[in-house]
């Protein structure tokens, strides 16, 4: 059976806490489920020794992990569809559709993006969460980055912790912004709705910049970069400025109609029913060779028809036909 070396080192101010809970901060992305097994099969040693899970840590000890190669996943992989922008031995980037869930939750055990990725490479049911590093919404379209290989898994984990995988987006919405501007506020769970974020003093930092691409009559396309990458963060940050996305079910607040609008766009509008925010670019280094890679992926037809219909409106009401 394969094996993968990882090594590490205890930091300072872990000094005093268990072994075992400083692991998840050691090797980010590993469940503490994976770690503590190993710990207890003496496949990670502390400065060289098998040590008890409860063992307090001093500071600055070295950290050995011989990880196995045995499958750490059990979800069942289906033959479902998969557009690859990219592919080596180390990396996968797909361009997501919307409709489809990224991973396995209560309700959606089957016909997620876990069970196709493990129809395309069954050897991401090594790799923990399927090589899933970061995620988007059921309904949110556009790319993401899939890890093949444990070093590539760790590297993406850490670089995604410090913000070195730039990734921005296309976003319609109610209202009409001025200009660009900037959100900073914390979000954290909603207070009475478990479905939901919220911008919740004491929660999480997080800031989303946003510029205008263009405007019509009631709502604007616009372009967000994040800061951070909080659940949900562009659909409540924006809901909070006062610009909910077009067709947000959770954080839209209802129909927004432009004087005199024709009934295409008043059905275009209502037949938009999932927020309409895609994931147009990403773009990192390499975890393994080192290259730098940006890639991009035009919106998706239903996105792409909204705008034919807002941009239509705007030109009938010059013409005095809107």
């Amino acid at each position: 059976m394969a094996e993968q070396q990882f090594h590490s080192a205890v930091p300072a101010d872990a000094a005093g806490q268990r072994f075992d809970q400083i692991l998840p901060q050691l090797f980010l992305g590993h469940s503490r489920a994976r770690l503590a097994a190993a710990v207890k099969d003496g496949r990670i040693l502390l400065d060289g020794a098998k040590v008890q899970p409860k063992t307090r840590v001093a500071g600055g000890e070295q950290v050995d992990w011989t990880a196995d190669d045995a499958p750490v996943l059990g979800d069942r992989p289906e033959a479902i569809t998969l557009e690859v922008v990219f592919e080596d031995a180390d990396l996968l980037v797909l361009n997501k559709p919307a409709g489809l869930v990224v991973h396995p939750g209560a309700g959606n055990r089957d016909g997620t993006l876990l069970n196709a990725l493990l129809h395309h490479d069954p050897g991401l049911a090594r790799i923990p969460r399927g090589g899933i590093v970061h995620r988007l919404d059921k309904d949110t379209s556009g790319l993401l980055v899939v890890a093949r290989s444990l070093p590539a898994h760790t590297a993406l984990v850490a670089m995604l912790a410090v913000r070195d995988v730039h990734r921005r987006y296309a976003a319609i919405v109610n209202g009409v912004p001025v200009a660009g501007g900037k959100v900073d506020a914390p979000l954290d769970r909603h207070p009475a709705d478990r479905l939901r974020r919220a911008v919740r003093e004491g929660g999480r930092p997080a800031v989303t910049h946003y510029r205008v691409r263009e405007k019509f009559r009631a709502q604007a396309l616009l372009q967000c970069e994040l800061e951070s990458g909080r659940t949900h963060q562009i659909r409540v940050h924006m809901a909070h400025a006062g610009y909910p996305l077009v067709g947000d079910p959770l954080y839209g607040k209802g129909l927004r109609l432009p004087r005199g609008a024709t009934s295409e766009l008043a059905d275009a509008l209502r037949g938009f029913r999932r927020q309409a925010l895609h994931a147009e670019r990403l773009a990192f280094t390499h975890p393994v060779t080192g290259e730098v890679l940006a890639f991009e992926a035009a919106p998706p037809r239903d996105f792409l028809d909204l705008l034919v219909a807002l941009r239509a409106d705007v030109a009938g009401a010059e013409t005095g036909r809107g």
